[in-house]
């Protein structure tokens, strides 16, 4: 499942949803929660589910619908009505810790069953860094956790929880909390063997700073990121997709180690690599998208990395 962008839209607004169907988003995340005011809750989680069943069932998009928290009395109403045929996936807000998404996992197990689809088939990203339980508890995240496919992180809840004014400083920088919550987003996803997707761009006009933030969001580590508005989508996309000249050198250290198989460390072009550059060599090619490679070429490619990574084991 590939999640480079995870544009939101709120579930209750045809409006909004019908622009966001022709975006190239990689997820749509129909929103219950922050974007829908408590009057409005019945009707967007219908609308939702009447989507998903519908029009939704046809898009060659991941379909996400974004929860109320699961301590709320909504968050069951919401998934007894959007667990339908054409979802794909839940996000999971404000969650104390990985006991959260495994409790989410066994509610999906049972609601499938009733839906008629496919067991294991509904995945989960939760949004790790809303609560301050939330931080004191990211080393709950381990591999294997059920359903779980990406991990992302808020700061206004979590700014609005400890007390905060902001979440920035006077220079605009994120305040130190909220540069520990990336951080442990970060090794979250990597704990759980999953993808890093960064938080929001507020000012979807600020095509400049969405750039920046991608920039150093993919730097960083994270794979994907959430996107707010649909002219947002394409600069997303483009900022977590391999270059051609990083999906060459990508294959070239692939390749290297495959011929070498004995070898921990080698030399391309005069630059020493090694094992962790061969790790992320194949997580570059991994990222790379359609079109730039056959369907063919991304299973030899496959091949190959596995039989590197078992001829170093």
């Amino acid at each position: 499942m590939r999640l480079r962008s995870m544009l939101f839209v709120p579930a209750d607004s045809p409006r909004k949803l019908a622009k966001a169907c022709d975006s190239r988003a990689d997820a749509l995340i129909l929103d219950l929660e922050d974007s829908v005011a408590p009057p409005n809750k019945a009707a967007a989680r219908e609308a939702a589910a009447q989507f998903l069943k519908g029009r939704g069932a046809g898009l060659a998009v991941q379909r996400f619908v974004r929860i109320n928290p699961l301590d709320s009395e909504l968050s069951l109403k919401d998934l007894a009505a959007v667990v339908v045929p054409g979802l794909d996936g839940i996000m999971l807000p404000k969650i104390d810790g990985a006991q959260d998404v495994r409790r989410l996992a066994l509610y999906l197990d049972a609601l499938e069953v009733r839906a008629g689809i496919e067991p294991g088939h509904i995945r989960i990203v939760p949004v790790a860094t809303e609560t301050p339980r939330a931080m004191l508890g990211m080393g709950s995240f381990e591999p294997g956790i059920p359903r779980m496919v990406g991990v992302t992180w808020g700061a206004e809840d979590l700014s609005a929880a400890v007390g905060a004014i902001t979440n920035r400083e006077a220079d605009g920088a994120y305040s130190p909390l909220y540069v520990f919550a990336n951080s442990l987003c970060l090794c979250a996803a990597a704990a759980a063997e999953v993808d890093a997707i960064d938080t929001l761009h507020a000012d979807f006009r600020d095509r400049e700073g969405l750039v920046a933030a991608c920039a150093v969001a993919r730097r960083r580590g994270f794979r994907g990121k959430i996107a707010i508005h649909p002219d947002q989508v394409d600069i997303i996309n483009g900022a977590f997709t391999p270059s051609a000249e990083e999906t060459e050198h990508a294959r070239r250290i692939v390749q290297a180690f495959d011929a070498e198989p004995g070898l921990g460390a080698l030399s391309i072009d005069g630059v020493m690599v090694d094992l962790p550059h061969l790790k992320q060599a194949r997580r570059t090619l991994g990222l790379q998208g359609p079109g730039g490679h056959s369907g063919q070429e991304r299973g030899t490619d496959r091949i190959r990395m596995l039989d590197a990574a078992r001829a170093l084991n």
